[in-house]
């Protein structure tokens, strides 16, 4: 396609994106709260959206039911590479009714789209649907296939979603990745720091605390566990001047979205004690204690690095034990990746600011995409209220999200090289 062809397609883009709204309002009317997960209803609505429009081929696939997933895909004029849209289908739960002051299940204003969901992510699922529809009509301009791969089970991380269809369906796979979770169009994440989350307990000799020369306390012994535990946040990292480049490239933009001292906090190791409990009473030297904590690692560290620098400071601590919950990898694309530079040179455009690539300091499917060699960007909405009442959405950014999927598609097909 030419440059004026495609000038002629985003006009167009421009003139029809008000129906992301109508298929926001769509997906916020079904609920797909997780527990229980149910994405059934919802996943059916999509796949009607999509099939009223000819050359989307729609399957829904079920591992574990009530856990239904959405896998489409379009094949373009010509063979080529596969570009993934992938977002999840369930959402937090509604909570108290009476919180909210709009309707959990859509209620659209002059400037704002309101439900649960709205910005995690049923947003990004409108908006890659918009994109999805619009490119089916322009498929003999682009060569190779986008797929969509909307999913369940993603809030609880369960398996039974983009996990499951990475295993089990080849539509799954692809070239490059595009994950419209909740962020900011403007700021798109190239990488997600790893997790450890792991159970820390003392045991001690308890008795009265008048007779403390009699008694060993679990809360000192958990104490002194907690404080060894802090000291791997100096542990040395493995230099990565390029993903540390990014991340200062983008301070000035990411930390208006994120807040000042992100970007020292995607580079850096973190440990919260998010609960401490032992004991029974004041006056009562404890027996026992415990503490959870939610270790998260920058690139350039790995968890066989981390449980290393763990052992050495807790193993051997008398009357100490702990146990690893739950890690993850750090996840990282290298920021010159093509998807990622055509994501970003796009969202400026629609945008008409400068946007940034940097890391994530939440998670996403992102790490299951990565795992598996298929570079990976999360470009979504800003969120409001995200997993709150009044939970929503602004209206002009989910058309231009909805304009910036449609447009890196249809950039990303129609070259056969970065």
């Amino acid at each position: 396609m030419s440059a004026a062809d495609r000038e002629a397609f985003a006009e167009r883009l421009m003139q029809s994106s008000s129906q992301a709204e109508e298929i926001l309002l769509r997906l916020l009317a079904i609920s797909s709260e997780n527990p229980p997960g149910d994405t059934v209803a919802l996943a059916h609505e999509i796949q009607s959206i999509l099939s009223s429009v000819p050359g989307i081929e729609v399957e829904l696939v079920t591992a574990v039911e009530p856990i239904a997933n959405v896998a489409a895909v379009i094949r373009g004029g010509a063979p080529g590479r596969r570009l993934v849209f992938n977002g999840h289908l369930d959402t937090f739960e509604n909570g108290d009714l009476s919180a909210w002051s709009t309707s959990p299940f859509g209620e659209r204003t002059t400037d704002h789209i309101y439900g649960r969901g709205a910005a995690d992510m049923k947003g990004g699922l409108a908006a890659q649907i918009f994109a999805a529809m619009r490119l089916a009509e322009m498929r003999e301009h682009w060569q190779g296939e986008l797929a969509l791969i909307l999913t369940g089970d993603e809030e609880t991380a369960g398996p039974h979603g983009t996990q499951f269809l990475l295993e089990t369906n080849e539509l799954a796979t692809g070239d490059a990745m595009m994950c419209a979770d909740a962020g900011s169009p403007q700021v798109l994440r190239f990488g997600e720091k790893g997790t450890i989350w792991m159970t820390i307990q003392a045991r001690g000799k308890g008795g009265h605390g008048a007779h403390a020369h009699l008694t060993t306390s679990a809360v000192d012994r958990l104490i002194d566990a907690m404080t060894r535990l802090r000291e791997i946040t100096t542990m040395p990292l493995a230099a990565r001047p390029e993903i540390d480049a990014a991340i200062g490239h983008a301070s000035d933009i990411s930390e208006q979205h994120s807040g000042a001292g992100e970007a020292q906090t995607l580079k850096s190791i973190t440990v919260n004690f998010g609960t401490i409990q032992g004991g029974t009473t004041r006056n009562i030297v404890a027996d026992h204690a415990e503490a959870t904590a939610d270790i998260r690692l920058p690139a350039g560290v790995s968890l066989e690095q981390a449980n290393a620098e763990i052992a050495a400071r807790l193993e051997g601590l008398p009357g100490m034990s702990y146990r690893i919950d739950s890690q993850t990898q750090p996840s990282v694309t290298d920021p010159g990746e093509e998807v990622v530079a055509r994501s970003v040179a796009v969202s400026s455009e629609v945008l008409g600011r400068r946007a940034v690539a940097t890391m994530r300091v939440g998670a996403s499917d992102s790490p299951l995409f990565r795992a598996r060699g298929i570079p990976s960007v999360v470009c979504g909405l800003t969120p409001f209220n995200m997993g709150a009442p009044d939970e929503h959405v602004l209206i002009e950014e989910l058309r231009q999200l909805a304009r910036i999927y449609a447009l890196t598609g249809f950039d990303y097909l129609s070259a056969s090289t970065p």
